[in-house]
């Protein structure tokens, strides 16, 4: 847009571009000044964690930084599916205080439990920061391993003024049913729950499911099944609600149905995390969005945050590309057929692409920016 310097300061709206730079051009023959504007499309960063090398808030900056040298206006959005990394990824995307807790661990000793409570009054716990199987020193036992502490963040962000919960299941050592979360609750929820689940798993069937993760032998797997199942009809005859037939009550060894007896909400966890950080809104805003995670895999297309950003980019046509730090054999097709790049096969070594995995990323957002 070029204008007389009479007519003052220039101005300029638009969806996909932002102003970033006027220059003043004298014209050498009239003297005049004409102003000149040079915009930038818009890319959006909407990364996962790279787990062992980059937090996707981390992912996010190297991404923008590359599509800078691209050519392009960035927006770091990083992202999570309601597993460990939502809290970093909420409290990056929109802003927020960290707070820590001393509460109840999965093995009974105190641990000292992050959480967060974002601007807009919503509060982000993480399962794992107060029940998580990385808090075990030693074997973890499934039989006793206790959700209280989870219950007891809750409680916490409630005391603090949070207007609701956003709860993230993943990473669990527990198979209670959420008793003990449910017991330092008092039995009720002092604010809204929303619990972020994205697994199908019935209540009872977590035994089955979860609890061999978690080092349950195959008779404590029995004895967890038959305790969901009276801990099931216990919740029935508390609330009237039976968690048996609920899709994802067996979530994180079933305290998504525990909660969800009492009030709670399941719902998927990118859903969850795209709705507090206006995911939709910024990919409208967009040209191009860069998306990954540590390893793409089969499990990326079903509700994590890879397949998600991917079918929301295809659906709108927004032009996308994807960065991971490796890639399995026999990956299918991905919505909308964007580049990939994985680090380990641009790297020297899989060493490296753990140690520089940041540059990595960088130079590798700048090769999709240019078009590869």
């Amino acid at each position: 847009m070029v204008g007389d310097a009479s007519v003052g300061p220039l101005l300029m709206s638009t969806m996909l571009f932002r102003i970033v730079e006027v220059t003043l051009e004298a014209a050498a023959t009239s003297g005049t000044v004409r102003f000149v504007s040079a915009t930038l499309p818009v890319a959006l960063c909407a990364p996962d964690k790279l787990r062992g090398s980059l937090t996707a808030a981390a992912a996010a900056a190297a991404m923008a930084s590359g599509l800078r040298d691209a050519g392009f206006e960035p927006v770091e959005l990083p992202l999570a599916d309601g597993g460990e990394g939502t809290l970093e990824a909420l409290l990056a995307a929109c802003g927020g205080e960290r707070r820590e807790t001393t509460v109840t661990g999965p093995d009974g000793g105190e641990v000292a439990a992050a959480w967060g409570l974002l601007e807009d009054g919503t509060a982000v716990v993480e399962l794992a920061q107060a029940s998580g199987l990385a808090l075990v020193e030693g074997a973890n036992d499934p039989v006793t391993a206790t959700t209280r502490g989870t219950g007891e963040l809750i409680a916490a962000a409630a005391r603090a003024g949070a207007a609701r919960v956003v709860l993230g299941i993943g990473g669990s050592a527990t198979v209670d049913g959420g008793l003990g979360a449910l017991e330092a609750l008092g039995w009720t929820l002092p604010v809204p729950v929303t619990v972020a689940c994205d697994v199908e798993t019935g209540f009872v069937e977590a035994a089955e499911v979860f609890a061999p993760q978690k080092g349950a032998t195959a008779d404590e797997v029995a004895f967890l099944k038959r305790r969901l199942h009276d801990l099931a009809l216990r919740y029935r005859r508390q609330t009237g609600i039976d968690v048996r037939a609920l899709a994802g009550a067996g979530a994180a060894g079933g305290i998504a149905g525990g909660l969800a007896a009492f009030g709670a909400r399941l719902r998927p966890g990118f859903d969850v995390v795209a709705e507090a950080c206006r995911f939709h809104e910024h990919l409208a805003a967009a040209t191009l969005v860069l998306t990954g995670e540590g390893r793409l895999d089969r499990t990326s297309l079903a509700g994590k945050v890879v397949g998600r950003v991917l079918t929301a980019a295809a659906e709108t046509e927004t032009r996308a590309g994807v960065i991971v730090g490796a890639v399995a054999d026999g990956l299918g097709p991905l919505p909308g057929a964007p580049p990939v790049i994985a680090l380990t096969r641009v790297a020297a070594s899989v060493d490296e692409a753990f140690r520089n995995a940041a540059e990595l990323v960088r130079a590798a957002a700048a090769r999709i920016g240019r078009g590869c």
